[in-house]
This record gives structure tokens, sequence and C-alpha cells, in this order.
């Protein structure tokens, strides 16, 4: 595993392309979000270099598809090993890259990423086909799954490697070969894992990964005729200029995207474990997760007690430099993005909103040299109308909505009041209502008093603008497979 570059020297990234490290001419500039200093150069890859890597996974697709699904199983077993082995590498590469804590890249990131390639390796030995009997007509009906061929895959920069694998390891698993574009913002972790991908016993071609921007590595693989399939995570917006570039071609899409998730909080919550829970899941990794909260919706008898007590919590939450253990949060991931999140919070002043903690109230203290990080504190904010961008739009970071309400009616139609349908939380020991309420949420997730369980088998995705299918065990080996029937008359 290679050393990160000291601060004095630019890490140099190249593509992986054919089972070899190909050069790029062109690079991007990659900061350090804790520093606000360039630390890396990623390759800008364009046309050319999506058509090298599709190449190579055409070539290499009929012999990985003729393996067994055991014989595959066991090389993505190997590489989850790999990537355990040098954890500690990855994290801290993880921290720096995307600007996370390294403690949560240690406990979340990386071993999720292994996880994803054990999953599935496992996964794919226990799928089954179908088969129905016709007596009466003389004939025998049974289903074949194969793999598509070459898949698409586009991941974002907020889980960088957790994500990526989240996509290669299906894709793979059930034969495909790949050629995945992560975000040019946070592509080292990516580039770390091509140099474990040999030893692990992967074949040359059967992963490729190019790196570079949306508008052009991204949009050259989405409309290369010979990719069947794309499967993306990211926003919304990006999503429809996929639909757009591939739609001549019929492609396979798979869509994860944003979200403007609610936390409902009824009268009879536990609030001793609802506050710290609801705090984590509207905060964890400087709120950027699709899944965190950004409208919480608290029953009016309550209102006052439970908004003095997060208050005083998202205080406790601390953000800092990111590999101090003992923070919370580290900087978020772009000085762009800095400024569009404390753009709402300007935004929510301006339409009438109050802050109760966080931008503009409490002051961040930080050494010297993290002076020009992207760092935010976690905000709070009061006062807003459902119709403010504030809850309406997707803002990932580190900002929450706390907003009155008065019965149960009222509060499904308002969770519901926004384009997106990702997630969901329910806090309240009344069973009943639970599932009322689950069932009427749209949001392709719902969590009831707990936050960001995952049972790997079960269905994940989003309603409305949150995305297309689902992902998970069966859903992810639907994706990346074709069915056959086949009709046997006897």
């Amino acid at each position: 595993m290679p050393k990160m570059a000291d601060q004095r020297t630019h890490l140099v990234l190249e593509n992986y392309i054919g089972g070899k490290f190909v050069p790029c001419s062109r690079h991007i500039d990659s900061y350090d979000p804790s520093t606000g200093e360039v630390y890396c150069k990623v390759p800008d890859s364009d046309k050319e270099e999506i058509e090298e890597a599709v190449k190579a996974a055409k070539e290499a697709f009929p012999a990985w598809s003729s393996k067994s699904p055991a014989e595959r199983s066991q090389i993505l077993n190997k590489l989850a090993d790999l990537i355990d082995a040098h954890l500690d590498e990855f994290a801290q590469a993880e921290s720096r890259d995307q600007g996370k804590t390294v403690t949560f890249a240690r406990t979340v990131d990386i071993p999720r990423s292994a996880y994803n390639f054990r999953f599935f390796g496992s996964s794919i030995l226990h799928h089954t086909t179908e088969c129905s009997q016709m007596d009466h007509m003389g004939c025998l009906n049974y289903t074949i799954r194969s793999p598509v061929g070459v898949a698409g895959l586009i991941s974002p920069w907020n889980l960088p490697l957790y994500l990526l694998t989240w996509k290669i390891a299906p894709a793979i698993a059930v034969g495909n070969t790949a050629v995945a574009k992560p975000s040019e913002m946070t592509s080292v972790t990516a580039w770390m894992m091509c140099k474990l991908l040999d030893e692990a016993g992967v074949p040359p071609g059967v992963v490729n990964i190019v790196f570079g921007t949306g508008p052009r590595a991204g949009a050259a693989l989405v409309s290369h005729p010979e990719v069947p399939l794309i499967s993306f995570t990211g926003s919304t917006a990006t999503a429809q200029r996929i639909t757009e570039g591939s739609a001549p071609y019929c492609k396979k899409l798979s869509f994860e995207l944003g979200g403007k998730n609610p936390a409902i909080i009824f009268q009879d919550a536990n609030l001793q474990e609802c506050i710290p829970n609801t705090v984590r899941s509207s905060f964890l990794n400087q709120g950027e997760v699709c899944l965190c909260t950004s409208r919480i919706f608290v029953e009016r008898s309550i209102y006052s007690d439970f908004l003095q007590k997060f208050v005083e919590a998202a205080q406790k939450w601390k953000t800092g430099v990111p590999t101090d253990s003992s923070v919370n949060n580290g900087a978020l991931i772009s000085k762009e993005h800095l400024e569009k999140v404390r753009g709402y919070v300007k935004l929510a002043q301006a339409e009438g909103g109050k802050v109760l903690c966080g931008e503009g109230v409490t002051s961040l203290d930080l050494p010297e040299r993290n002076k020009s990080g992207y760092f935010m504190l976690p905000t709070v904010i009061t006062d807003v109308s459902d119709e403010s961008r504030c809850m309406q739009e997707e803002i990932f970071g580190p900002v929450t909505c706390v907003v009155p309400f008065d019965s149960e009616e009222e509060v499904i139609r308002r969770a519901n009041n926004v384009k997106y349908g990702l997630s969901a939380v329910v806090w309240s020991r009344d069973v009943g209502r639970i599932h009322r309420v689950a069932k009427k949420l749209q949001a392709g997730t719902v969590w009831t008093n707990c936050w960001l369980i995952r049972d790997l088998n079960l269905p994940f995705g989003g309603m409305k603008c949150s995305g297309i299918g689902r992902e998970g065990a069966k859903d992810s080996y639907d994706f990346f497979t074709e069915v056959k029937t086949v009709t046997i008359k006897h």
C-alpha cells in the first residue's frame, strides 16, 4: 500500500484500466478540506479514457462471467480481507480526502467497504431461479439470470469507498465487468483499492476506475453505447442529466438520490433515546449523508422541552480537526459546498427563521493550520415555514430545522410535502401509531425509535425525486442481471 503524500508534495493519481495504472495528461486539483490546501492531483479524464476502459471491460467479460459464483465469491472475500488488512491507511486517506473524522472512517466507511464485498460474495451463492409446471399444456417453464455486460458505476463524495464498493461488489459478483467513476473530489481510496485488485485475484479489465468530472468522464460513460446499465448515487439534478444522456440507448438505470428526511417526534417519545439519536441523525459526517434528518417535527406539547434539550445536545456535538479522536465532525467537502450550506442559514434568517446554535451564533476555535479549512458547527433553526427553501431543498450539511405540529394527520401531510422521499424517522411508544404513520409516509425507508440500522438483504432506495429502483441482496441481483424465461414443451 503506498504512503500518502506528505505536506510538501502532491499525490498524483492515475486511472486503472485493464489491470494497469495509466497516467493522464490532464489533472484536477483536489483539496484537503481540513486545511483548504491542494494535496492531490486527480486525472481529468474524457471520452478517450472511458473508451479504453470500456474496451478492457468488454474483453474481460466472457472469461469473468463464465466463472462460477463460488470462484467469484472467493475473489471478493480475498479483496475484503485485503481492505481490512490496510484499514488504518484507508481510514487516514478517506479522512484527509473527504474531511470526515478518522474515527468515522475507521469505524464506518472502511469496514463497510470490506463488508460490501463479503456480503455480495456470500449472497450470490444463495440466489435461486424460478420454475413453474404447466402439466395441462405439457410444458415446463424456468428462468435464467445472466450478467448484463459492462456496468457503468458513478459514486459520490460523501462516503467515497463505502458507496463505490456498494456498486462494484454486486456488479462483479454476478459476472459483470465494471467501469467506475468516483467523485473527482474524493478519489484517493478508490485508487488505493486498485492496488489490491491483482493481489485479490481480480483479472485485468474486470474492474476499471476512471477518474474525472461528471461533465467529461461521467457524461462519456453514461452515453457510451456499449455500457448497458448505469448505477448512480448523487444529486437529483445529475440524475436528470444521466437519464437524458442514456435515453437513446434504453439503458437500465438505478438511482439513489437526495433526501429531505423528516423526523416525527410524538409526545410519548422516549426523549432520553430520541434526543441523542436525533442529534446524530442530523449532524453525522457533517450532515453529509443522504439519510440525515433535516426537518424535525415535534408535537406541540413537548416542543419547548425538546428544543431546549436538543440544542444543548447539539452544542456538545464537537466539531474540529478530523484526526482528533474526541471530535464528532470534521470539515465539509469543499469551500463551495461550505458557502452553499452557509447560504441556506442566511436564507432562513431572511425568511424569518431563528438560528439557536451553530453558524453565526457560536464560534469555533481551530489550530492555525486549520483556520482555512471548511468547518461548520451543528446549526439548529426554528420559526421557518414548510414552504421555505430550508424546509424544501436538500442542504446536505450540519443544518436542521425544528418545527411544532398538532396532529398525526397534519404531520404526515407536512412530512410528505416535499419532492423527496428517501427516509424518515418516527419516535413514539404507540405501536399502532407507528404502523399507521410508517405506512403513510412517502419514504423508501422508515426507522422507528432508531436511525441508520440496516439489513443489507432488504431493499434500499427512494420514492419520488429520491431515486429509481432499489439496492440490496435481491434487488441488486435483479438490477445487475437480465432474466430470461425458457419454456420447454415435452
